[in-house]
C-alpha cells in the first residue's frame, strides 16, 4: 500500500542556476547541459538524467526514468550565472580550463560566451595561491549587498521564477566554527563587523539562504556547517546540502571499501596518492587549504569501516592521503592507492588501484544532479540540511549528533527511497515476501 504523496509545487518556468566560480567545473557543467540542448552530447553520469528508479515488485516490471517521475526541473529551463575572481566569460574560462576539446565547445560558444562572470567575494586569506582581480571592493556586508544585487539583476533580466546556488569554487583553508558562527545574531554582527572568521563562502550562503535560495556545498569548506547558518535555512525553510564533491579517488573508496567491509575482509594500510594540474590542485598545493581538503577525504574509511565495532579488521589501519600539484595533467587526474589487505588466517593482500580521471568530467553530472534535487527539495518543502543527498558528497552534512553515512550503496538506497516517498510510492526495503516475487 503506497503511503500519502508530498504536496510539490511544480517546476514550472525557469531555474536560475548561480555558481559560485566559474572554473574548470561550473564551464564543464553548463557545457555539457547545452551540448545536451542540442543532442549533440549525452549527460553520461547524471541519475537525474539518465537513471532509473524500480517501483513496486520486481515482478511489476516499472521502472521509469526518474526525470518521468519525479517533478525536476527540464535541461531547456535552466539559466546560468556566475562570480568569479576572473573576468572571462564561460567560453572563454572552458578554453583555458582545457577539459573540454574546443570543437566540442564551439557548437555552443554563443551560448558559453554569454555567461559572463560578475566580480566575486575574495579574502586572500583563505585562497593563498589565487590572485583574484575581478573582486569586490568594500567589506563583508559590502559583498553581501552587492552579491544580493548581483541574484536581483540576474532574475530580472532571465525572468526566473527559482534559484538555487551552488559552490563550484576553490577550497578554502581549514576553518572551525568559531563564536561568530554559534548562532544568527552572532554571525550578522561578524558581518557587520568585517570579522576576519566569516569566509567569502559563508557570504554566499548567507544571502542565499536568507532569500530562501538553496545552496549546494561542492567544496570542503567550512560553510554552511555551523548553528547560524542551519538555523537560518530551517528559518527560511530552505534546503542545504554538502559538502565536497565526490569524483575521484574518494569515489573509489566509496565503492570498494563497502565490499572490503561486506566480506569482513581486514585492512592494514590504505595509501592514496594524487596528481592535478588543474586550478584546483594549484589552490590545493597550500597547506592549509590542503589540510581542508584532507579532512574531507581522511573521514571516508572510519564510518564505512566501522572500527570500534571490527576491531580486528580495521583497529590499526594506517590511512595517508596526499595531493600534488603537477601542472602537466591539467585536469587528467591521477589518483593511485595501495591498499593492503588481510584475509583468512590474516594472510596478507594486495590491491592497486590506477584512476587516471578528468576531475571535471566526474563534477559536472554531480552539480546538474544537485541543483535539481535541490530545487525539487524547495518545491517539496524539505529545509534545513538534505541528508538523503549524502550521495554527491565526501563529507555529507548530517543533522547534530549522527555520524554520515559514506557506503556509495546505501547512500544510493537512502536517495531513491526519498524520491518514492516524496511521490507517495513504498519505499524499498528488501522485508516481505511481495519484494521478492
Amino acid at each position: 500500500m503506497t503511503s500519502q504523496k508530498i504536496e510539490i509545487k511544480p517546476a514550472e518556468g525557469k531555474l536560475g542556476i548561480l555558481m559560485v566560480g566559474l572554473g574548470a567545473v561550473s564551464t564543464t557543467f553548463v557545457a555539457g547541459v547545452e551540448l545536451s540542448k542540442k543532442g549533440l552530447g549525452k549527460p553520461i553520469g547524471s541519475m537525474t538524467q539518465m537513471g532509473h528508479i524500480r517501483l513496486g515488485k520486481r515482478t511489476d516490471n516499472n521502472s521509469p526514468l526518474i526525470k518521468d517521475f519525479v517533478p525536476l526541473a527540464g535541461l531547456k529551463d535552466l539559466v546560468f550565472g556566475a562570480w568569479d575572481v576572473f573576468e572571462d566569460d564561460a567560453y572563454a574560462a572552458a578554453i583555458k580550463a582545457g577539459v573540454l576539446k574546443k570543437e566540442d565547445l564551439d557548437p555552443i560558444k554563443n551560448e558559453l560566451s554569454q555567461i559572463k562572470p560578475w566580480p566575486a567575494a575574495f579574502d586572500k586569506n583563505f585562497v593563498k595561491k589565487l590572485e583574484g582581480q575581478h573582486i569586490k571592493p568594500g567589506k563583508r556586508r559590502d559583498w553581501a549587498k552587492a552579491i544580493e544585487k548581483d541574484i536581483q539583476e540576474f532574475k530580472e533580466a532571465h525572468q526566473v521564477q527559482r534559484l538555487v546556488m551552488i559552490w563550484c569554487g576553490s577550497t578554502e583553508v581549514f576553518n572551525r566554527p568559531g563564536s561568530a558562527h554559534e548562532n544568527l545574531n552572532a554571525f550578522e554582527k561578524a558581518l557587520d563587523e568585517n570579522d576576519s572568521s566569516i569566509s567569502p563562502s559563508m557570504v554566499y550562503a548567507y544571502v542565499a539562504l536568507k532569500q530562501g535560495i538553496p545552496f549546494a556545498n561542492g567544496a570542503p569548506n567550512l560553510t554552511t556547517d555551523m548553528n547560524a547558518l542551519e538555523t537560518l535555512a530551517m528559518e527560511t525553510q530552505t534546503p542545504i546540502s554538502g559538502k565536497d564533491f565526490k569524483t575521484g579517488q574518494t569515489l573509489m573508496k566509496t565503492i570498494l571499501a563497502p565490499g572490503f567491509k561486506a566480506r569482513y575482509l581486514g585492512i592494514s594500510g590504505w595509501f592514496s596518492t594524487n596528481i592535478l594540474g588543474n586550478r584546483d590542485g594549484e589552490v590545493l598545493d597550500d597547506p592549509e587549504s590542503f589540510k581542508t581538503k584532507e579532512t574531507s577525504k581522511l573521514g571516508v574509511l572510519d564510518t564505512i569501516l566501522q572500527p570500534e565495532l571490527y576491531p580486528d579488521l580495521y583497529k590499526d589501519l594506517y590511512h595517508k592521503v596526499r595531493i600534488n600539484y603537477y601542472p602537466p595533467r591539467g585536469d587528467d587526474k591521477e589518483g593511485w592507492d595501495n591498499i593492503d589487505i588481510r584475509g583468512w588466517l590474516d594472510y596478507p593482500m594486495q590491491i592497486k588501484v590506477d584512476f587516471l580521471c578528468k576531475d571535471s568530467i566526474l563534477a559536472a553530472p554531480l552539480v546538474l544532479d544537485l541543483v535539481l534535487y535541490m530545487d525539487l527539495a524547495k518545491r517539496a518543502g524539505l529545509k534545513g540540511i538534505q541528508e538523503w543527498l549524502s550521495f554527491y558528497y565526501k563529507s555529507p552534512l548530517t543533522a547534530p549528533g549522527l555520524y554520515p553515512e559514506h557506503n556509495l550503496f546505501i547512500q544510493e538506497i537512502k536517495l531513491k527511497n526519498t524520491l518514492r516517498y516524496l511521490m507517495g510510492e513504498d519505499q524499498i526495503t528488501h522485508l516481505g515476501r511481495e519484494y521478492y516475487e
